[in-house]
């Protein structure tokens, strides 16, 4: 079958239904859009239905639904299981985006949305390439499974609950995921490692209000002073984390690891041009892929407290407010990594400060074999569509259910991503490259076919 061919003459109908979806503003984490998750979530339904998938149906749970739908017509075949999520990341700022992010807009070949590349862009390719396959040839080669979520974008709170309690719904050979991204334009990549993830937030609080800097400054603790003390405790001048027992269960990289992380460096002076800045920065005897895929990290993602409007205000704040993420890798215990960070803040609180951590999503880091067979059917797929054989990599960022699919279902999860690192996926302006729209969809037909 000539598929090149087929999704040429029915690129912009597909373009167009992708569009409806990512104008819908389902952002998770924000109660507000509530509806909108659950209209996003009804939109994908019915999508599956029309493309011929079966047994389509929408599951509450405590938060937001996931959607499920099946087409089980190939006896003796295995079963993939695809997940993806159709929930997306807050806006902010919006002053930053070129076009409204719910307003679709193609420039340059690029298709600019929120989610456009994060995730609903890259789950929509899975159904085409279904609809594709049954449009053309009347039956799947394999058995195929859709399990979407509206809620990993705030960390599955859910998802979990679901599969243990419908491990046989979700029973499969294989776990296919598209939420990773290639090593750069024209060079596929495959994510053999994801690290995990833990937040929590931090409040320090000094006197019982604000004061004026002019009649108690230089007398009284100053809740701004006190927290960026206390978060300058967290590392020390060569970029490692001083939190006690932070490191426990993180393996040491081999000469094998490096030289594998050395195939997927790319050239750090571009790097730093392109982003702008004079140096890199991260804990020292690492390369930057190193550094972003196999140790982990501690970072500041919002440090807010005081007078923030426009002009000056001779204040005193009584207090101060930080969030805190940390990437995990190995054996790392996300709870167990809380729990030490937590001790490490209280220990360090500055003379007349108090504070208070709040502990919040947890997930642990993901790992398989390069040499897993399915793995090397993705890796021929890729290098059939694409010119080139992929790179097997690991990957910075958290999925942290992959590895709740890989253990409660006992199966290998092949992580083949379509988007580019630069698409701005959380960030304003977030796109996707519609090169790899194209060949994304040609490349899961041909790995559909060698499973």
């Amino acid at each position: 079958m000539d598929y090149k061919a087929y999704f040429q003459t029915h690129r912009d109908q597909h373009l167009n239904e992708l569009k409806k979806w990512l104008s819908i503003p389902s952002i998770s984490a924000l109660s507000e859009h509530k509806p909108d998750v659950k209209r996003a979530a009804e939109w994908l339904a019915e999508t599956l239905k029309k493309a011929g998938l079966e047994n389509v149906k929408i599951h509450e749970t405590n938060g937001h639904p996931i959607v499920y739908a099946d087409h089980l017509h190939a006896p003796g075949q295995p079963t993939v299981l695809v997940y993806g999520h159709y929930d997306v990341q807050p806006v902010d700022p919006l002053n930053l985006w070129d076009t409204p992010p719910f307003e679709p807009a193609e420039r340059d070949g690029k298709l600019y949305a929120r989610g456009a590349t994060d995730d609903k862009g890259q789950i929509f390719l899975h159904i085409k390439a279904v609809e594709a396959i049954l449009q053309q040839e009347k039956q799947l080669p394999v058995n195929i499974k859709f399990c979407v979520e509206g809620e990993e974008e705030v960390g599955s709170p859910n998802l979990p609950k679901f599969l243990e309690a419908q491990q046989e719904l979700l029973k499969a050979d294989a776990v296919l995921i598209s939420d990773t991204s290639l090593l750069e334009k024209g060079k596929p990549a495959i994510c053999t490692g994801l690290r995990g993830l833990c937040s929590l937030e931090v409040h320090v609080h000094t006197a019982n209000t604000d004061l004026h800097s002019g009649s108690y400054g230089g007398g009284v603790p100053n809740a701004l002073h006190a927290m960026v003390s206390l978060l300058d405790s967290l590392h020390d001048a060569k970029g490692r984390v001083t939190v006690e027992g932070f490191y426990e269960g993180v393996p040491e990289l081999t000469e094998a690891d490096h030289a594998e992380f050395a195939k997927q460096s790319g050239d750090e002076n571009k790097l730093k041009r392109d982003l702008g800045l004079d140096e890199l920065y991260g804990e020292e005897g690492y390369t930057f892929a190193e550094r972003t895929g196999a140790r982990p990290t501690l970072e500041l993602n919002g440090v807010y407290g005081g007078f923030q409007g426009e002009g000056s205000k001779t204040v005193i704040p009584k207090e101060a407010h930080a969030k805190i993420t940390c990437r995990l890798v190995g054996h790392q215990d996300p709870q167990d990594i809380l729990n030490k960070i937590e001790k490490h803040i209280y220990s360090h609180v500055p003379t007349g400060a108090k504070a208070t951590v709040i502990q919040f999503e947890k997930g642990n880091a993901f790992t398989i074999d390069p040499s897993t067979p399915i793995l090397q059917k993705a890796a021929e797929a890729y290098e059939e569509v694409y010119g080139t054989r992929p790179v097997f990599t690991r990957d910075g960022g958290s999925i942290p259910i992959v590895e709740t699919f890989s253990r409660v279902l006992a199966a290998p999860v092949v992580c083949m991503g379509f988007g580019l690192p630069d698409e701005n996926l959380h960030a304003p302006n977030e796109h996707f490259n519609l090169e790899n729209f194209d060949l994304g969809l040609l490349t899961i037909v041909d790995f559909l076919k060698r499973v």
